[in-house]
């Protein structure tokens, strides 16, 4: 054992405390003010030892790179390599967003994170009827591997780290395959690429809904087709990443928002285990994308209470060996939920605490959002004022130094241990509910998003939460100070390109390619396994979309 006071320490600090207490009781009696965490969780005025009295400091903590890598998922952490500043970027035809890639990476990003536009991420051609309207908005437009090809056209795919932000798999499935497939018509063998895909079922069923969705269960297969393929073929490459950032964006807790990237990442587990796969064969490269909000500790502290819990799942039900799979290696982005119309700004201050939280909880990559993203797409002026930021406290604010300089907070620690416990415990629900798939087919899942938004949202309108330029400190009349982004013309670019597309590519192998998409389907295997090589016949999104709904079939989700 190694606890970190003794009890009689402990008894004396309480006796003293409880004196201290009587006095603050006496000064904050009559007050209305509610102090608690933005999940709901009380906060006390002080913390002492006597809150973590029973911690033991080798078992709970330890030491960085070590279990249960509370403390950091690497022995040096900054110290050794700092965060990838993997900035968002994305909009209109694939010849814009190449500009804007190589203009983040000359100003100095580590690394590309490129987000897709919304018919895209449904799984539609730019030109459909359903999805025409919103060709090149909110990412860029891909419709064929010619897309691809153009999207990442002079730059190193070879060196540089990717994260595709293909957030359903019915996108993933089809885009990370023109990635894969247009690296290797550059000679990039498969084995040497390094990026992430974002390909979470959670996405497509729960959060991010469309018409014509896959029911859970087929969109999951999807999913888990990717990472199979990947352990297989592309072994740098990380084939999911968890999207908690996304669920917090549509009204999750902290608590909510851990507990379903672990249960999504347990059904993972489970399925490819019954696939024959060795869990140290793919964990390793299951990676996590969270969010950085506004209430600062509980933030840090839920990142911390993140890695301690799946280094404990990992080793006491898989019985992981390799080090890196007991790892939580997450990505997180600045919360776009928490920036303002009003008073736009203020953003650049708000994103830079929020990151700053990542990087005290211990991040490995970090996008900071532009000031001008809850009015449009971010300006080049605004994309390099947030990469600024990143830079900034990277290299300024001498956070890297030293290792979880947070850790050993009586309050953080405190935190860390009721976050860890309520994760626990919302875990324990879905458990009972019969794990992720049923609670999602069940309208489970959408019922809690659906209560927490709606508990956010009246905290602040009644003013409980207090958000600067909205509820209070606004100005009157308020005058923008910035120029609006003007998303370049889309559809016009992509109309063109696919009916010259259709015109010249080979008729009998697009057949033959979305035959071997429909028959692949029908005897369940793996469907990665056939698109890389598909997708080569210059397919369209929306054709192979087609085919998998019309095997698969589609569901409506319940509404409430």
């Amino acid at each position: 054992m190694s606890k970190l006071f003794k009890d009689e320490a402990i008894e004396e600090i309480i006796r003293e405390k409880d004196h201290w207490k009587e006095k603050v009781d006496t000064v904050e009696k009559g007050s209305e003010r509610v102090f608690e965490t933005l999940s709901g969780l009380p906060v006390e005025p002080l913390y002492t030892p006597a809150h973590v009295a029973d911690t033991d400091y080798l078992r709970d903590l330890g030491f960085p790179g070590q279990g249960p890598y509370i403390r950091g998922v690497h022995p040096t952490m900054y110290r050794g390599r700092t965060w990838t500043l993997r900035q968002l970027a994305g909009f209109g035809p694939p010849e814009e967003t190449n500009k804007r890639y190589k203009f983040l990476l000359k100003e100095g990003a580590t690394g590309i994170n490129g987000v897709f536009d919304y018919p895209t991420l449904r799984g539609y051609d730019s030109t459909d009827p359903y999805a025409r309207a919103d060709a090149g908005r909110g990412g860029v437009a891909i419709d064929t591997l010619e897309d691809m090809s153009i999207l990442f056209d002079g730059i190193p795919i070879e060196t540089v780290s990717s994260s595709l932000v293909t957030c359903q798999p019915i996108c993933n499935i089809t885009v990370q395959s023109m990635y894969f497939a247009n690296a290797l018509a550059r000679g990039v063998e498969l084995s040497n690429l390094r990026g992430t895909s974002q390909n979470d079922f959670l996405m497509e069923t729960a959060v991010t809904v469309a018409p014509e969705l896959l029911p859970p269960k087929f969109s999951f297969k999807l999913s888990c087709d990717a990472i199979e393929y990947c352990t297989k073929h592309a072994p740098r490459w990380n084939p999911i990443s968890f999207a908690g950032y996304n669920y917090r964006e549509a009204g999750c807790t902290a608590i909510q928002e851990v507990a379903l990237v672990i249960a999504n990442a347990i059904a993972c587990s489970e399925e490819l285990i019954r696939r024959g796969l060795h869990i140290d064969s793919f964990a390793p490269r299951l990676s996590f994308f969270l969010s950085a909000h506004s209430d600062f500790f509980e933030e840090v502290a839920k990142y911390r209470a993140a890695r301690r819990i799946w280094f404990r799942i990992m080793k006491e039900r898989y019985k992981a060996e390799n080090p890196r799979s007991l790892t939580f290696r997450f990505h997180v982005q600045t919360a776009g939920v928490a920036l303002t119309a009003q008073q736009p700004l203020n953003n650049v201050p708000r994103a830079a605490y929020h990151a700053l939280s990542a990087v005290l909880g211990g991040a490995q990559s970090v996008h900071i959002d532009a000031y001008d993203e809850a009015l449009c797409n971010p300006t080049e002026l605004s994309s390099l004022t947030a990469l600024r930021n990143n830079q900034i406290l990277q290299l300024e604010t001498r956070v890297t130094h030293t290792i979880d300089p947070l850790g050993g907070s009586y309050f953080v620690e405190t935190l860390t241990n009721q976050l860890e416990e309520s994760i626990l415990a919302f875990l324990e629900k879905i458990d009972h509910l019969g794990g992720i798939i049923k609670a999602v087919e069940s309208g489970w899942i959408h019922q809690e998003i659906s209560n927490s938004a709606y508990e956010y949202q009246q905290a602040i309108e009644s003013g409980k939460i207090p958000i600067v330029g909205v509820n209070c400190h606004q100005i009157e009349d308020e005058e923008l100070p910035l120029e609006l982004f003007d998303i370049p013309e889309t559809l016009e670019i992509q109309e063109k390109k696919l009916r010259r597309i259709k015109r010249e590519r080979n008729a009998g192998q697009v057949r033959h390619a979305l035959d071997a998409i429909a028959r692949c389907c029908d005897e369940n295997g793996n469907l990665m396994d056939v698109m890389v090589d598909s997708v080569k016949a210059y397919v369209t999104e929306g054709e192979v979309s087609s085919v998998i709904k019309k095997s698969y079939g589609t569901w409506d989700p319940p509404l409430f």
